[in-house]
């Protein structure tokens, strides 16, 4: 069976950089997606179309195909002031905000000041080349459950 829309995928990957090192992986034969349902970033889906169970790819994706490139605009120092009085931050520690508009974005604390705060709105893989190195373990239908719902479900059903 031939990896097409609408067909689920059972997969083994790891994820490097350009240097080679690990980033991600799922090497136990668990990672499922729904082929077609935007559930990968749409190059990778892509060098994965007709691939068959045993197969094994080695794909390349550019920052622009993959979460972009980074954006120096998307790093902005905000007023301490504007975080609640007892949060303690760490650099790292992952915020959600909200555009002037209302639109719901990620941050990433990046450094904290006495006055401010230095946020990063850029996805943690801007600006990086992602290296797969993917094995098709095995190819099934979908279920119309997971056709409506957009992804696959776990043995027991759905979880959501």
């Amino acid at each position: 069976m031939q990896l097409t829309k609408d067909k689920v995928a059972n997969i083994n990957y790891t994820l490097k950089d350009k240097d080679s090192n690990i980033m991600d992986e799922s090497t136990d034969g668990t990672f499922t997606y729904l082929h077609g349902a935007k559930n990968l970033i749409p190059a990778l889906e892509d060098a994965l179309e007709g691939k068959e169970a045993g197969d094994k790819a080695n794909v390349v994706v550019a920052p622009e195909n993959a979460y972009g490139e980074r954006d120096e605009q998307k790093i902005q120092r905000v007023p301490r002031k504007m975080f609640p009085v007892d949060q303690e931050l760490e650099v790292g520690m992952p915020f959600s905000s909200a555009t002037p508009d209302g639109t719901a974005v990620n941050v990433v604390i990046t450094a904290i000041e006495e006055t401010e705060v230095v946020i990063d709105g850029n996805h943690p893989l801007a600006g990086v080349e992602l290296h797969f190195d993917i094995e098709i373990i095995g190819i099934r239908d979908a279920s119309e459950e997971e056709l409506e719902h957009g992804h696959v479900h776990g043995p027991g059903g759905h979880q959501h």
